[in-house]
């Protein structure tokens, strides 16, 4: 019985402290031409030291990184170069948004967004192996032909999409398994 509640428990940890219940997920809409700002804020006041925005499609190059207070444009997919900023270079607040100007299809995919804080040791390679903060789904339409559009962006539905599904399936199953566990257990 012991481990029947331990096993539980623990399943239970698992789902709820897991990384994905931590990173905020989106969806963004665009047309073609537009200029897109993925959001990202940093999770606390410590001093940033490195920026990587990220596409997995990407493979070792990236979209954006910035270090050592500048950008680094060694491993930088070319179809970015000159395209891509930051919102606030100066990361007030913890503000690392990407600024993705004059989009277009090919820009289509799912953005990551990782920084690296003072106070953890420092890595010489570019990608960093740390969990997204936000990831982000771009969507971008062929768009009206004639003029560019102003804005940067729609973003789907009333704010956020928080591509919760597994989780609150998780949770939802976690309650079952519990309320079955003590059921069987008052027997």
């Amino acid at each position: 019985m012991d481990t029947c509640k331990s096993v539980i428990f623990c399943w239970i940890l698992l789902v709820c402290f897991s990384p994905a219940a931590y990173t905020d997920q989106k969806t963004i809409t665009a047309e073609s031409r537009q200029n897109v700002t993925l959001t990202c804020r940093a999770p606390n006041n410590n001093i940033i030291v490195v920026v990587e925005w990220s596409r997995a499609d990407l493979k070792e190059e990236y979209v954006l990184l910035y270090r050592d207070e500048q950008f680094d444009p060694e491993d930088q997919h070319p179809s970015f170069k000159n395209r891509v900023d930051l919102q606030d270079r100066q990361m007030k607040d913890g503000d690392v948004s990407l600024i993705l100007k004059n989009v277009t299809t090919a820009d289509s995919g799912t953005y990551e967004c990782r920084v690296f804080m003072r106070g953890a040791n420092r890595r010489k390679r570019a990608h960093l192996k740390t969990e997204p903060i936000t990831t982000i789904s771009l969507n971008v339409s062929p768009g009206q032909p004639g003029g560019l559009t102003e804005g940067g962006g729609k973003e789907d539905g009333v704010g956020r999409n928080h591509h919760g599904g597994p989780v609150v399936f998780g949770l939802l199953l976690a309650v079952i398994i519990v309320v079955v566990a003590v059921v069987i257990f008052k027997q």
